[in-house]
């Protein structure tokens, strides 16, 4: 059974950083492509980016802000994001590459509002 347990949101201003992380159990990191998905408020999933082995994938609205990176010992996935803006505000969410839009966690909510 897949756990994912994110972490890491909160309340930032404008052209702030957070680092989120999704501790995972059940999956193994070295043979699953996983992803960073997002849910803004009153709207749908977004996907914000994916990890695949040294590959790196990342939608536009965040490329060049935000950087997604694993750590295969720990099966721990991490978004650092740079330059928040507030339309980065939303409930962030890791999932298998392959269930996008049905993320099992709970997510973790980012606020970006001065």
């Amino acid at each position: 059974q897949v756990q994912l347990v994110e972490s890491g949101g909160g309340l930032v201003q404008p052209g702030g950083s957070l680092r989120l992380s999704c501790a995972a159990s059940g999956v193994a990191f070295s043979m699953t492509a996983m992803s960073w998905v997002r849910q803004p408020p009153g709207k749908g999933i977004e996907w914000v980016s994916t990890i695949g082995g040294f590959v790196t994938n990342y939608a536009d609205s965040v490329k060049g802000r935000f950087t997604i990176s694993q750590d295969v010992a720990s099966n721990t996935m991490y978004l650092q994001m740079n330059d928040l803006k507030p339309e980065d505000t939303a409930v962030y969410y890791c999932t298998e590459a392959s269930n996008l839009y049905f993320p099992p966690g709970q997510g973790t909510r980012v606020t970006v509002s001065s």
